[in-house]
């Protein structure tokens, strides 16, 4: 007995425990993924206990290489354990892997990291039935009109995930439909942006959305739709604003597109109109053309432009007697185009201050309170010759100082600080208004002089902005506005301009002397009121500031 003993504990050396095969549990449930999933499930929800478990299963393989070979046997408690917690393990890595890999994102066939390529059935929830009647209708009128077909591959850019366009479009028969959002919902709606689209090249024969003025980057939402509409393809768009300015500034988003048509028609609640527009695509972009003065200063569009400043508020035609107050009153009556026309289809926004002086001067006490935006966010150039001024704008991060003279062409000038005489001491005289000469005066008010560096506002406004972007000026320049204004008019880059507010000098009469003109300037009250209708009669919304 003692010798059988031997000979089996000698029949067991090293190398043979080694060679002795063992039992293969690579296949108790779960595969190399699935473990893989579990770990990474293991890290995200406790680290801890992620390093607590490689720690445990280093003692059990080190501690199963020094164990008796007896242990090793296999008995039933032994597998019924090994077989529960590798199903457990199945089940924690099938769910962690759900959430991940299809509750996270849809799961794209190929992915390592989904567990199952499946078609899966739209589970959109349906906002309204009377919504899919709606678009139906639109569509099937699209349809008897020629702008659609059952076998037109459309694409649908849609604001929410209820997808009643996909869904009216399947409905009728155009089978080829599919939807973005910036969330998704698959089948129907997949994710992605109007101005960033998830498609190869001319793809679609039809493209329609009812909220482009609410998706944000106009100019990148108008290339995009440039470049995977087919040519030949259409466009149809439903809009809000119904404002002329607002459909010439969609149309000038698409240099690929021609208007087919625009029409007013029920909104999908019947409670209101809306516009529909028609676009088809064309074989070659059209090109914008720079801006020149062979017009005569005479802008594109004049008659949208007219439309506008009739609704404006009228000019003053009569000299006020006391104009510090009549001019003030005047901004009650102001209409601001803003509150005219919509601007959601323009690249910028653009606020030029003419002779801005400080920053609570206009820009921070009216523009930035008083001027309404239609909340956009507009970037702001002051330009202030006067260097007591400079110091405050550099902690003004939001806006952007040109510390020259706006003038009609690049030259040094001579800047004037201009006081009224009649103040004796340096504190009743304060700080003076600045004005520019091309050559020193000998005015007998002026005392301080100092050399500026005069630029061309006109070219340098053509350098800044497009017709595409929204534009707003006030200037406020001490009589130099009988200089700029003609030549903003003789380079064209006054068309650049959508609304300016110009407070024009003139030798008015003064508040301290009754029956006296001030000396300052030689221009007349009609003179001002000639250069604001000359500026209307050309197509610009120019208002009487003060």
């Amino acid at each position: 007995m003692t010798h059988r003993r031997r000979r089996l504990v000698a029949s067991w050396t090293p190398t043979s425990y080694q060679n002795v095969p063992c039992e293969d549990t690579s296949d108790s449930h779960f595969t190399l993924r699935s473990f893989f999933y579990f770990l990474l499930l293991i890290l995200y929800l406790a680290p801890k206990h992620f390093f607590q478990f490689g720690l445990i299963l280093y003692q059990f393989i080190s501690r199963s290489r020094t164990m008796d070979p007896f242990a090793l046997k296999p008995n039933i408690l032994k597998n019924i354990l090994v077989r529960i917690l590798s199903f457990g393990v199945l089940i924690f890595a099938v769910r962690f892997a759900y959430f991940v890999a299809i509750r996270g994102q849809s799961c794209v066939a190929g992915d390592d990291f989904c567990l199952f390529n499946v078609r899966r059935v739209s589970s959109v929830p349906v906002k309204s039935q009377k919504g899919i009647d709606y678009y139906s209708s639109v569509f099937q009128d699209l349809i008897a009109e020629g702008f659609l077909s059952p076998t037109s591959k459309s694409l649908c850019i849609v604001e929410t995930q209820t997808g009643e366009e996909v869904h009216a479009l399947k409905r009728i028969g155009v089978s080829e439909s599919i939807g973005i959002s910036k969330k998704a919902s698959p089948p129907l709606i997949l994710r992605g942006q109007a101005w960033n689209q998830p498609f190869k090249g001319n793809t679609f024969d039809f493209e329609f959305s009812s909220g482009l003025e609410r998706l944000g980057s106009p100019v990148e939402l108008g290339s995009e739709i440039c470049r995977t509409l087919k040519p030949g393809g259409f466009l149809v768009v439903h809009k809000t604003a119904k404002d002329a300015y607002s459909l010439q500034s969609f149309l000038d988003l698409f240099n690929c597109l021609r208007l087919i048509r625009s029409r007013e028609t029920d909104d999908p609640d019947s409670s209101t109109t809306i516009q529909e527009i028609v676009m088809k695509k064309e074989s070659k972009e059209r090109q914008h053309s720079p801006l020149d003065g062979d017009s005569g200063g005479k802008c594109s569009v004049r008659e949208l432009r007219r439309e506008i400043i009739r609704n404006a508020e009228p000019l003053i035609k009569q000299e006020p007697l006391k104009p510090w107050i009549t001019l003030k009153r005047n901004i009650r009556n102001i209409k601001y185009l803003t509150s005219m026309v919509d601007i959601s289809f323009k690249r910028k926004y653009v606020y030029v201050d003419v002779g801005a002086r400080s920053y609570g001067s206009s820009i921070g006490s009216w523009f930035k309170k008083q001027y309404p935006k239609q909340n956009k966010t507009f970037e702001i150039y002051a330009i202030e010759a006067d260097k007591a001024f400079h110091e405050e704008y550099k902690m003004k991060e939001s806006v952007k100082l040109l510390p020259y003279a706006a003038w009609i062409r690049n030259e040094t000038l001579f800047f004037e600080i201009t006081r009224d005489p009649r103040k004796k001491n340096a504190v009743e005289k304060g700080r003076g208004m600045g004005r520019i000469h091309p050559v020193q005066s000998s005015i007998s008010y002026v005392e301080d002089v100092d050399k500026v560096q005069g630029f061309d506002l006109a070219e340098w406004l053509k350098n800044v902005v497009s017709e595409r972007d929204f534009v707003v000026m006030k200037m406020d320049v001490e009589g130099t506005e009988f200089h700029l204004m003609p030549r903003l008019i003789e380079t064209g880059a006054i068309c650049l301009i959508d609304e300016v507010f110009l407070e024009c000098h003139y030798n008015r009469w003064q508040r301290c002397c009754p029956g006296q003109r001030s000396p300052k300037y030689q221009n007349t009250y009609d003179q001002c009121v000639d250069l604001f209708d000359s500026l209307r009669a050309r197509g610009v919304l120019v208002h009487q500031w003060w």
